[in-house]
């Protein structure tokens, strides 16, 4: 069976990307693109990499007649999602790719993103998209929020532990390294390459990256009390990635056993041998996210490592994912590519 797709903000990073998986899905086609900064222009002429595939041209999303749409991608800033999301029918499925949906509470939303959610009786009914926690909510949900980018990474590193009661609740630190790709395409000062590349910075220092309010949320709610890490970003110099390192308090092969367990017969998650650490390297351009333990010299501390890309298992790849699971397709259909290396 064939669906119809749409993805509107398809001029981004994240609409780019669902193109290029998108392009070799057995069951998905897609309909329709909108950019409407960029409406009228066509796909080559705004990715020229994505020249090869015969695709739409970009319209307004007000133009797409969702009729003939199956699931439709939003892969808009937050804020604007919300507004076009509540206004398209209710025949078609979405997958949302910006912040507007992750956060169960509006008081936390408009908190962590600083206005009052526009849309409230949507947020109520969305699934949090974190595809290998949620894959039977996702099955049945028209409406499904995917994670941010560090959220879903961290995740990843430390819902296991958390369920399994492994490490200190009261003693978890994230650090985390993201390329540039994850603060989108618009121009910026401090992202342009004289200013960013031989260099790194901390960004959000302190507690106030917005991915804290979905950590708070998840991790709270699967503990049964209040969990807060420290997490303090970085970003790097270069376009793809992000590495994460968790530092527990817990048994080294305890951590291990838990994360093993959680993604034993998981297609994209793979936990590596004792004693190994993954590289951003060996998951670009993929949806597979590799995470490594080791002990650390302090007996009874952990160092757990996550790499995963950000575009592509962080963002496009998960709502891919999910669409998978929302029209009824095979998991990973159209998601086995191997990473590109070097």
């Amino acid at each position: 069976m064939s669906y119809s797709i749409a993805i509107i903000g398809a001029s981004g990073y994240t609409g780019a990307e669902l193109i290029r998986l998108i392009a070799t899905h057995p069951s998905f086609e897609i309909k329709a693109l909108a950019a409407n900064s960029k409406a009228g222009l066509s796909m080559d002429q705004v990715f020229p990499h994505l020249r090869h595939l015969d695709l739409p041209e970009l319209v307004t999303w007000e133009q797409i007649d969702y009729s003939q749409i199956d699931l439709a991608f939003c892969a808009l800033p937050h804020k604007t999602s919300q507004e076009v999301i509540s206004q398209l029918p209710a025949t078609v499925k979405i997958v949302d790719l910006s912040a507007d949906f992750r956060l169960r509470d509006p008081e936390a939303y408009e908190t962590w993103y600083g206005n009052p959610h526009a849309a409230v009786e949507m947020q109520k009914e969305a699934v949090y998209g974190l595809t290998e926690f949620y894959r039977d909510e996702i099955k049945s949900a028209r409406l499904v929020a995917g994670t941010g980018c560090n959220a879903a990474t961290g995740q990843f590193v430390l819902r296991p532990l958390i369920a399994a009661g492994v490490i200190d609740l009261d003693d978890i630190i994230l650090d985390l390294q993201c390329g540039v790709s994850g603060a989108g395409r618009s121009l910026k000062e401090n992202l342009l390459h004289a200013e960013l590349s031989e260099g790194t910075n901390a960004y959000a220092v302190g507690g106030t990256h917005r991915h804290l309010g979905e950590f708070d949320q998840e991790f709270s709610a699967l503990a049964g009390r209040e969990v807060k890490i420290q997490f303090t970003p970085h970003l790097g110099p270069f376009n793809r990635g992000i590495l994460a390192t968790s530092y527990v308090k817990g048994d080294p092969q305890a951590v291990l056993a838990a994360l093993k367990a959680a993604y034993e017969g998981e297609p994209f998650v793979e936990v590596l041998p004792f004693g190994q650490t993954p590289s951003t390297h060996h998951v670009r351009g993929s949806n597979f996210c590799h995470i490594g333990v080791t002990g650390d010299r302090i007996g009874g501390r952990a160092i757990v490592v996550a790499a995963l890309d950000n575009l592509c298992k962080g963002s496009s790849g998960q709502a891919v994912q999910n669409a998978n699971l929302m029209l009824g397709e095979a998991e990973t259909a159209g998601l086995m590519l191997a990473p590109c290396f070097p």
